[in-house]
């Protein structure tokens, strides 16, 4: 992982021989995680933390999706399976499983994934537009994909993408 460093509104970047130059309003992070040969990304000002999963509190008549509920410092936060979210087999979960605390909207909730890899600062040129797909996940949720040399990132808007999860369940909500 790379530092970075926040600059000025009005700084410009050194543009690559031929480009624009781009403001920083053209740029975005995204924190990149694994689900199964997928890598995904979410936006990172919607990131609060990552934790290594603890197995969850679980509840009654939870939906599939939901493994339970976490107390983080005094907030219960329910935490969601997005490996089942985005339609894929359930697997068995380790010490290498990571949960990301995510705030949507009001709420916080906690994502299980496979792994984190990085923080990625793509530029607006780096994201592609969304192809027509089928399955779990709607065109809506996706923000873009997101190119980076050879890796292919799908961009989760994830408040739209968990937007029916959290609405149906208690959530955490923050202060």
């Amino acid at each position: 992982m790379t530092a970075t460093h926040a600059l000025p509104p009005a700084t410009r970047l050194a543009p690559a021989p031929g480009a624009a130059q781009a403001t920083i309003t053209d740029l975005r992070e995204f924190l990149a995680f694994k689900i199964g040969n997928e890598e995904y990304g979410v936006d990172i000002l919607r990131v609060q933390e990552i934790r290594s999963y603890e197995k969850p509190t679980t509840i009654a008549n939870a939906t599939g999706e939901l493994q339970g509920v976490m107390n983080l410092r005094g907030v219960i936060v329910p935490i969601i399976d997005l490996r089942l979210k985005l339609g894929q087999t359930a697997v068995q979960y380790d010490h290498l499983k990571v949960v990301i605390v995510l705030h949507i909207g009001q709420r916080t909730v906690g994502v299980v994934v496979d792994g984190v890899s990085d923080v990625l600062t793509l530029e607006r040129e780096q994201l592609r537009p969304v192809p027509a797909l089928r399955g779990n996940v709607k065109p809506e949720h996706l923000l873009a994909i997101g190119s980076v040399g050879s890796r292919m990132l799908i961009l989760l808007d994830i408040e739209k993408f968990l937007a029916r999860s959290v609405e149906g369940e208690a959530l955490a909500t923050t202060h």
